[in-house]
C-alpha cells in the first residue's frame, strides 16, 4: 500500500459472486497528503481516489496490479476529509484475460457520488 496510513477499511461485503463488492474506508483527516493539498481547506487529490480504487482491487485478486488503461473517469465532488471521513466504494471486478481484470467502481459520501471509473488492470511483472 503506497498510501500508508490514509486510510482504513471498515467493511468489505461481496454483494454477489459475479465480483461485486462494497467497501467502507475511513479516510485520515491527519494524514500528510493534506497539509499540502490544501492547508487550512484539504481536499483529496483523484489520483489518491484512483489508488485507494487499485489498492482495494489488489486485496480482491490476492495479486499485484498496473492499470494498463483507464476511461470514464469522472471526477464528481470533492471530498474535504474533515467533513466526509467516511466512503463507500462499490467495485465490479472481472477477468478480461489470463492478465487483465476490468474493474469499475463508484466512489461516495453519504448519496453524493465523487468518483465513477472504469479501468483495465494487468499484472505487475
Amino acid at each position: 500500500m503506497i498510501l500508508k496510513n490514509f486510510y482504513t477499511v471498515v467493511s468489505k461485503e461481496e454483494v454477489s459472486p459475479e465480483g461485486s463488492f462494497v467497501f467502507e474506508i475511513l479516510i485520515n483527516p491527519e494524514h500528510e497528503i493534506f497539509k499540502g493539498h490544501f492547508p487550512g481547506n484539504p481536499i483529496m487529490p483523484g489520483v489518491c481516489m484512483m489508488q485507494i480504487t487499485k489498492d482495494l482491487v489488489e486485496g480482491i485478486t490476492e495479486t499485484k496490479l498496473f492499470m494498463k488503461k483507464c476511461s470514464n473517469v469522472k471526477f464528481m465532488a470533492i471530498i474535504n476529509p474533515e467533513k466526509n471521513k467516511k466512503l463507500q466504494l462499490k467495485i465490479r471486478v472481472s477477468k478480461d484475460s489470463e492478465e487483465d481484470y476490468k474493474v469499475t467502481n463508484v466512489t461516495q459520501f453519504e448519496d453524493t457520488v465523487a468518483l465513477k471509473i472504469n479501468a483495465l488492470y494487468t499484472l505487475k511483472k
